[in-house]
């Protein structure tokens, strides 16, 4: 049995990416705000297990029982691989820092940042005996390494997200049954996060025109495309551990 733990699932790449995975053979866990009710008649009709977990990741002190919850479904002891995709983001606020509130700061930092390191501690902690596959994918973001108007808080968490992924590839050279961990970066998706960013006024993103083009003239990835490319990550590994990678660069 091959186990997948994926977050922000309702839509988007992370409802791509669990679609991606359901199969027979694998365990698929889902958790996000809302239940994805398509996924889990997907589910049904392609026999794959699935289990989804109604979370908000923004609640930091129940993330470490989340997990407790989630292991006590999975059998390491008969497992092929187990993986987790901290694929769950928020954009907003969209604005200079000195307009954002502290709770709107504090929210894009626990859903961006906070809540990938809790669980990815959690699941290296859960599986430091496990000697099968164990693999953790980090959805990031071009901003992590670019700066953009109106998304300090974005670009802030996304570089944290790329450094705390290099850093933990680092650790796990030392371990004997080694998590391997990489950053991706996927590129701009035809996504609910690309409507906002081109609703967004031009006084608080000077770039939103810019942003208004890639969707006309065509330029937009679709998530489909991207969750092919993280399942083909899991389920080969063809990666090296700590990596920062952009999706662009692994579609032929």
């Amino acid at each position: 049995m091959r186990y997948f733990i994926i977050t922000g699932t309702s839509r988007g790449l992370g409802k791509a990416i669990a679609k991606a995975l359901i199969q027979k053979g694998h365990h698929v866990f889902c958790i996000s705000r809302t239940v994805n009710n398509e996924l889990k008649d997907y589910a049904k009709v392609h026999e794959g297990k699935f289990d989804y977990l109604p979370y908000n990741l923004s609640n930091l002190q129940g993330l470490r029982n989340l997990m407790f919850n989630i292991f006590s479904s999975i059998d390491l002891k008969h497992a092929e691989s187990i993986s987790l995709i901290n694929n769950a983001g928020i954009l907003s606020p969209i604005k200079p820092l000195e307009e954002c509130r502290d709770s709107e700061i504090l929210s894009n930092l626990h859903v961006n940042l906070a809540a990938p390191l809790i669980l990815t501690s959690e699941f290296i902690s859960r599986t430091k005996e496990f000697v099968g596959e164990k693999t953790v994918i980090n959805i990031s973001s071009g901003a992590g390494s670019k700066p953009h108007y109106g998304w300090s808080n974005y670009c802030a968490s996304k570089a944290g997200v790329n450094l705390f992924t290099q850093s933990v590839g680092i650790e796990q050279e030392e371990r004997k049954h080694p998590v391997k961990i990489l950053a991706l970066a996927p590129a701009i998706m035809d996504t609910t996060m690309q409507e906002e960013i081109r609703g967004t006024d031009k006084k608080n993103f000077i770039e939103v025109e810019k942003f208004k083009d890639y969707k006309t003239q065509g330029k937009l990835l679709t998530p489909e495309q991207v969750a092919e490319v993280v399942r083909n990550l899991l389920l080969e590994g063809k990666f090296e551990n700590g990596d920062v990678v952009d999706v662009r660069d692994l579609i032929e």
